[in-house]
């Protein structure tokens, strides 16, 4: 069922009016034939994203249904008219060591790593299958102008992953490197090639060659969110979000939000909360995120229930007047 919203945002989501309809673009990469070119302009995303506040006047837009397998969503890519979500499906739950072993604090578990491509209106085109062995966790995805890369990781801290580049015209995969470390999410830098990511609860920023070699692995000093998916947004910049578990009397609170982060120094940009929950009463950017400019709005998709939850996943969409 595809759900639509008029209501403004507050705290959570809006009655659901039904109807039906689309919010599809055409081509790929916003037409862009040079993706390099592409990332010198000023990024109305960027521009947009910088005026927000806690009181910007989000509206939500949409509240889509997929009905179609989710599993855990992870990251989200917009490639024109297509969405990309990485998700895991867990097969065999981890499980806690009463002694770290191996240097390893659980078990494995099992599962399968995917990438679903979908329509803008919830219907999925492609499910796309990635990983080896224990290395089954996609994390949050980017699109450079040409490919899609996807981390997939082992369901742990502290131990591997496979860096994939996905083609989105074939959705035929190739590995691009290894990591020693859980890759979390990875944003590729459109002006030096670079690759950049982060590690279980981004609590370490990485950047690699294209090829994998590592150029710099440094602590986050970033302890609002542990960013959960990351795209590129403007020129070397990357657009963060996530989520902080903070406890309170009776269980937990989540803590959502955004943070735009300059990929040279690494310095912060703009940080801000967004204090919105789901079905299952979680706060909607605690997975797969992606921001556009478009139609006179800012425009922010996002997944952030699993596929047992209450709802199942949703597509939820936001929209804030561009100033």
């Amino acid at each position: 069922m595809k759900r639509f919203l008029g209501a403004a945002l507050g705290t959570g989501l809006a009655t659901v009016l039904t109807v039906s309809g689309s919010l599809a673009v055409s081509g790929l990469a916003g037409g862009d034939a040079d993706p390099v070119a592409a990332a010198h302009r000023d990024d109305p995303v960027v521009t947009a994203f910088m005026a927000t506040t806690r009181g910007t006047p989000w509206r939500a837009a949409a509240r889509i249904s997929l009905d179609f397998p989710t599993y855990h969503p992870q990251g989200f890519a917009l490639v024109g008219d297509k969405i990309f979500m990485s998700t895991v499906e867990i097969i065999e739950p981890t499980v806690r060591y009463p002694e770290p072993i191996d240097g390893y604090d659980r078990s494995p578990g099992k599962g399968r790593g995917h990438v679903l491509v979908m329509t803008r209106d919830g219907r999925l085109l492609q499910d796309v299958v990635l990983g080896e062995g224990n290395a089954y966790h996609p994390g949050g995805i980017d699109f450079d102008g040409r490919s899609v890369w996807v981390p997939v990781a082992e369901y742990r801290p502290n131990s591997a992953a496979i860096v994939y580049r996905l083609d989105p015209r074939t959705y035929t995969a190739e590995e691009a490197f290894r990591v020693r470390d859980h890759v979390g999410g990875v944003v590729r830098d459109r002006v030096t090639g670079e690759v950049h990511g982060v590690s279980w609860g981004s609590r370490t920023l990485y950047r690699w060659t294209p090829g994998g070699r590592q150029l710099s692995r440094t602590p986050n000093e970033d302890h609002m969110l542990d960013y959960q998916d990351c795209d590129y947004a403007g020129f070397r910049r990357q657009l963060c979000s996530g989520v902080t578990g903070l406890a309170r009397p009776g269980g937990t609170y989540e803590l959502g939000g955004l943070t735009l982060r300059d990929l040279e120094s690494g310095d912060i940009l703009h940080q801000v909360p967004f204090p919105v929950f789901s079905a299952a009463g979680h706060v909607v950017t605690r997975n797969p995120v992606a921001l556009e400019a478009r139609d006179g709005v800012l425009r922010m998709f996002a997944a952030p229930d699993d596929a047992e939850e209450v709802a199942g996943t949703e597509l939820l969409v936001f929209e804030a007047p561009l100033p």
